[in-house]
């Protein structure tokens, strides 16, 4: 079978290889044919040997992936041939909370990714896919739509009428929009493109700012909000906006710390987080059983994820230059 190795870390050292196939399921493990894969900033600080420079190599990079069912091992009784499946970034973590060792137990580093043809899964690796989406879009859920799921619904309760401040148009902000509109919420979201402001006002973003012409966004929330300020914000940028977050957040209001990408270190006033009673909640993923009852949600809701573009296996580095070029509105897709 074909799949993508990373023989050491160094994009350079990114090849699509010939490798054995895993053979037949055993007890409780399913054989699944990938299709699709997408990317993750995480993925690009992976193969840098940046995540974490102790994962072993060689390695098949991604965590996120699609596929179909073609051999179910015995005692294996949610799945059959034929079924439509997505694989879980953290196959033992299977409800709420994990322990850390089930959260670090994760495809794509240390476990060898999706980005190969062939993969035998454990029954709980995997979860179906929602009916009327295509191994592209499907692939795109097990990261970055889990993610902010969990922030809104897993460790918090978003219901309609609140207000949602989204930073940036990646593969997370876009599910947070996409998810707050599903749930009934008002959406404030900042980028730097007026371009992409635009795209992400046809998604439903009831207001827009760009951060670049309005650096103090913290305090042009409050006043859209009549001086409340938000109910969530989904904060992707670190220690270099988390201030603004701050800012931007009403009394006993949550702020989804998902991202550093703003940087990791900085001086900080923390001492309004501490006097309106501010919650701010680290999110990595989510569980299996979040995951179940995500895809429900977007089979219900016919929410359809934006992918960006779709690259051939063959080109993966071109695909991880794209990413890591920010600018792709919403998810970048491998084809496998």
């Amino acid at each position: 079978m074909k799949q993508i190795q990373l023989s050491s870390f160094g994009i350079e050292n990114l090849k699509l290889v010939n490798a054995p196939d895993p053979g037949k399921p055993n007890k409780g493990e399913v054989l699944v044919r990938m299709r699709a894969a997408s990317l993750n900033f995480r993925d690009n600080l992976v193969i840098a040997g940046k995540y974490n420079p102790k994962f072993p190599t060689p390695m098949v990079p991604c965590s996120d992936g699609a596929g179909e069912v073609i051999e179910v091992g015995d005692g294996v009784s949610e799945f059959q041939v034929g079924d439509r499946v997505l694989a879980t970034f953290a196959p033992h973590w299977i409800a709420d909370k994990a322990t850390h060792q089930e959260m670090r137990y994760t495809l794509g580093g240390p476990l060898d990714g999706t980005l190969r043809e062939y993969i035998l899964f454990s029954e709980t690796g995997l979860v179906k896919m929602p009916k009327h989406l295509s191994f592209e879009e499907g692939a795109t859920l097990p990261c970055a739509a889990l993610t902010a799921w969990s922030a809104f619904h897993i460790y918090s309760r978003l219901v309609a009428g609140e207000i949602v401040v989204i930073q940036g148009t990646g593969g997370v902000s876009l599910f947070g929009l996409q998810f707050a509109k599903l749930s009934g919420a008002k959406v404030i979201l900042t980028s730097s493109s007026n371009e992409k402001i635009e795209k992400a006002k046809s998604l439903g973003a009831d207001f827009c700012i760009n951060y670049k012409e309005t650096p103090d966004w913290g305090k042009e929330v409050r006043s859209l909000t009549e001086k409340t300020g938000a109910d969530h914000i989904v904060e992707v940028g670190g220690a270099g906006t988390l201030e603004q977050s701050i800012a931007a957040c009403r009394p006993f209001g949550v702020i989804h710390l998902i991202g550093i990408l703003a940087g990791r270190s900085g001086e900080l006033n923390l001492l309004p987080a501490v006097m309106n009673n501010i919650k701010i909640q680290g999110i990595v993923v989510g569980g299996r059983k979040a995951f179940q009852e995500m895809n429900r949600a977007i089979e219900s809701g016919g929410l359809k994820p934006i992918v960006d573009k779709i690259f051939p296996m063959e080109e993966t580095r071109e695909a991880l230059d794209y990413l890591k070029s920010g600018s792709h509105f919403g998810k970048i897709v491998i084809s496998i």
